[in-house]
């Protein structure tokens, strides 16, 4: 079958661009969050997966998100923190499946994530971005 807008073909680099800056924002806002906000009930979280000392993990968990999200949004070494969220966000979406009660987060939202990231772990990182291949 043909494609109806072949058109739009043409700027195919812009949508890991997209998912690159909107995956950054999120992971920036979240890693905020961790510091701040939502830090007391990360904590209780991390406790509750016997990860001690649950606040030095929070924060360098947070500290990755951070990092992650800066280095997505400028485009420097996608693949790498595309890779670093694949993982992270795919051990938060089994333990959101198994165990409801630690996160308070939507299991939609996790997959989603998760996605994002292996999409651009997989496709690179798009137009403007410091690690285009050449």
């Amino acid at each position: 079958m043909l494609n109806p807008f072949p058109e739009l073909l043409a700027y195919s680099l812009l949508a890991p661009f997209i998912l690159r800056l909107a995956l950054g924002l999120i992971f920036l806002d979240l890693g905020v969050l961790k510091l701040r906000g939502e830090r007391g009930r990360w904590i209780a979280s991390f406790e509750a997966l016997y990860l001690r000392p649950a606040d030095f993990f929070v924060t360098l968990y947070a500290l990755i998100q951070i990092v992650g999200g800066l280095l997505l949004i400028v485009g420097l070494w996608t693949q790498v923190a595309a890779l670093a969220f694949v993982i992270f966000s795919g051990i938060e979406l089994y333990v959101e499946w198994r165990a409801k009660e630690i996160f308070k987060r939507d299991l939609v939202f996790h997959l989603l994530i998760f996605v994002i990231s292996l999409s651009l772990l997989i496709t690179g990182a798009g137009a403007y971005a410091f690690d285009i291949p050449l």
